[in-house]
């Protein structure tokens, strides 16, 4: 029980400001994955928080916009967009495969990484603060948690780059049942919880899948910055649900 506690503390202070023990214990390491969906139910529970406080509060479209766009990347520390704009850079380089993994890793920030993140905050706040006024907001609880079960999978069933921190992680098969088991309790309580806006949560799995087969067929790896790329298009392509359905 005591490595997994570990686990769940170190997977939360690595990919999340939410405070939690310093804690590093080798032996958990390969457990971290299981834990980044709880982690993200988390994230979707202060969310969906702050959603009933802006329409409590009766606070102005725009205004209300900014703060649910703003929130899940300051929670996180920035730590997806970053790789969110890294990938951006490699991708829309078309340069041959060596050349988009050195670009991947280059710590300059690429024009093309800026027009992908103007464009991905425009985007975010324009579907926020053009949501309805009862858009069932308790469906964001959900989303982050959607997200980061698809990020855990994909890291843990595909083939990492040799540079990936995940490389020399062991995968069990069991870890691939356990968060199948989660994504499926995630998408079925939204349903339960939200109604038609649990669609929500199955735009996040689209958008979360075309980011994925872009991201890894043009880099032939998986790795962290992939998979903060795919992870805030596919909560991107949520906002997008929760906003027009």
């Amino acid at each position: 029980m005591k490595i997994y506690l570990h686990a769940f503390a170190m997977c939360q202070s690595m990919f999340c400001s939410i405070p939690a023990p310093q804690i590093w214990d080798e032996k958990a390491k390969d457990k971290m994955l299981l834990f980044l969906p709880i982690v993200g139910l988390e994230i979707g529970a202060i969310w969906a928080v702050l959603a009933w406080v802006c329409r409590l509060l009766n606070l102005p479209a725009l205004v209300t916009g900014l703060i649910l766009c703003a929130y899940p990347y300051i929670i996180t520390g920035f730590i997806h967009l970053d790789g969110y704009m890294d990938v951006t850079d490699a991708v829309k380089s078309w340069r041959d495969l060596e050349r988009r993994r050195e670009i991947l890793k280059d710590s300059h920030v690429g024009s093309f990484a800026v027009i992908g993140i103007v464009l991905l905050m425009i985007a975010q706040f324009a579907f926020f603060a053009s949501a309805p006024t009862d858009a069932n907001f308790l469906i964001l609880i959900f989303v982050p948690a959607i997200s980061r079960c698809c990020s855990s999978l994909a890291v843990t069933g595909l083939k990492p780059m040799s540079t990936s921190q995940y490389a020399d992680q062991k995968k069990p098969k069991s870890h691939i049942v356990a968060l199948t088991a989660m994504l499926c309790i995630f998408i079925g309580a939204g349903f339960l919880l939200c109604g038609k806006y649990g669609f929500a949560l199955i735009g996040c799995l689209i958008g979360y899948g075309l980011a994925l087969r872009r991201g890894y067929k043009s880099l032939e790896g998986m790795n962290g910055d992939i998979s903060g790329y795919t992870l805030t298009i596919g909560e991107l392509c949520a906002v997008a649900v929760y906003a027009l359905i």
